[in-house]
């Protein structure tokens, strides 16, 4: 099965079901479309006036001064640029290391293969101190605790958002002049499981019920419950190289620290900065068509596009090796978003700054680096503790300890015969063993 292969005929099936679960169906998510393109076309005029400045950039040391405002403008936009977690001078010692492990371990899996940039590589001494850093640690509990567990927020078993798991990611190292195609605009932690998935697809009942405007990205009772990687994928490596993600956590926000001076047009990140909008544009596409060419000077009014469960397509969600992947938003596929105007590139920032999206933020890489230094970040992303997500962190500290690869990504040599690789003894602080799901001292 590949990408260029139909979906399934079921998928039909499962649009009828969605419309037949919903009163009025037809009649609320058009009306809904015709209010969420109407919208699109102001917040995409603003997006693309004010360029990267529209991405929020606090300081760690404020985190817990922030105005109610100034919260909801981090929620609404779905990512956030927090400055000076970690000084500068710790952030580029880990570079530095991070360079010489891979120079003492020639072997260690990368892109490009003449010339590696992106590593395959979890478990350095500096990613594990980094991942296990107090500030780290504390920048994950604040993303995590904009959450909520419902209206009257009530506890949900097992989940405490305030102990931060650590989920164990990769590195890269990008060198200006490369052109980089592999992070083209798309959406991580589920595919067609948003729509298939029912504890996922709740996550979007205000949508399909045609409240819109009372989505909210940030309700956690579907999202700790959800099953967002229904379907094996045999070839996972090559989507891990591809930039599509597989990753069966529930994680609250992405993110990387960055370990070096990146900016705008130097190969740094890009993002549809609304979560509500694309969220509502990207569950609603499915369920309507355009009934006039993409060259007629009305293809984008709402009246040119009209309601339509008649075929599997999902547009955006592709087969491959058995599985599926995307969300992959494409200008021709999603117009509305205008994605060439309004993939926006985040503010500069400096070693020991951080990046973070929310899981369901559009995001991309720049295809090019137009600087003359490294583009160099760990990723590292917000994940809380609930039951499903200790389950991956306890099956994750055995490939620790072990030195294999973590669950979720390809399974290779692994690094316990590199020199350099990172040991318990290299976790910062007890709140850095609790993350990786292991004991703490008690003195």
């Amino acid at each position: 099965m590949s990408e260029n292969d139909p979906l399934p005929p079921r998928f039909a099936d499962l649009k009828r079901e969605i419309a037949a679960s919903y009163p009025n169906f037809k009649e609320r998510v058009t009306k809904a479309w015709g209010e969420i393109i109407a919208q699109l076309k102001v917040i995409n005029a603003e997006i693309a006036d004010t360029g990267p400045e529209y991405i929020p950039q606090i300081n760690f040391a404020d985190l817990n001064k922030l105005t109610a405002e100034q919260i909801a403008t981090v929620k609404r936009r779905g990512s956030v640029v927090i400055r000076d977690v970690v000084p500068d001078a710790e952030a580029i010692l880990w570079k530095q290391q991070l360079k010489d492990f891979s120079k003492a371990n020639p072997d260690a899996i990368g892109i490009p293969e003449d010339n590696k940039q992106f590593y395959m590589l979890y478990w350095t001494k500096p990613q594990v101190e980094a991942r296990s850093h107090p500030n780290l640690l504390a920048a994950s509990t604040w993303l995590n605790n904009l959450y909520h567990t419902g209206a009257n927020n009530s506890p949900i078993q097992g989940v405490d958002l305030s102990t931060p798991l650590t989920y164990a990611d990769r590195f890269r190292i990008r060198l200006p002049g490369i052109s980089w195609d592999l992070h083209p605009p798309h959406v991580d932690g589920g595919t067609i499981e948003r729509w298939e998935d029912p504890a996922f697809r709740q996550c979007f009942a205000s949508i399909l019920s045609g409240d819109w405007r009372s989505h909210d990205p940030y309700e956690l009772q579907g999202r700790v419950a959800a099953s967002n990687s229904r379907y094996d994928r045999p070839e996972q490596v090559k989507h891990l190289i591809k930039g599509f993600d597989r990753a069966s956590v529930f994680r609250t926000f992405q993110g990387w620290l960055a370990m070096s001076e990146t900016g705008p047009t130097q190969g740094t990140l890009r993002v549809y900065p609304d979560v509500l909008l694309s969220n509502s544009y990207l569950i609603l596409r499915p369920f309507f068509r355009p009934t006039l060419p993409a060259d007629s000077p009305d293809f984008l009014k709402a009246e040119s596009w009209e309601f339509d469960i008649s075929t599997p397509e999902f547009p955006g969600i592709f087969p491959r090796d058995g599985g599926y992947y995307g969300p992959r938003p494409t200008p021709a596929l999603h117009p509305h978003l205008e994605l060439e105007k309004t993939m926006t590139s985040v503010p500069k920032v400096y070693p020991g700054d951080t990046v973070f999206w929310h899981g369901d933020v559009i995001h991309a890489v720049e295809q090019e680096h137009t600087g003359t230094g490294d583009s160099s970040v760990m990723y590292i992303p917000a994940v809380p503790l609930t039951p499903l997500n200790q389950k991956y962190i306890e099956r994750q500290r055995e490939t620790f300890l072990k030195g294999d690869c973590p669950p979720d990504f390809p399974k290779g040599p692994g690094e316990a015969s590199f020199i350099g690789v990172g040991k318990t003894e290299d976790i910062l602080a007890p709140a850095g063993r609790r993350a990786m799901g292991l004991p703490i001292a008690v003195i």
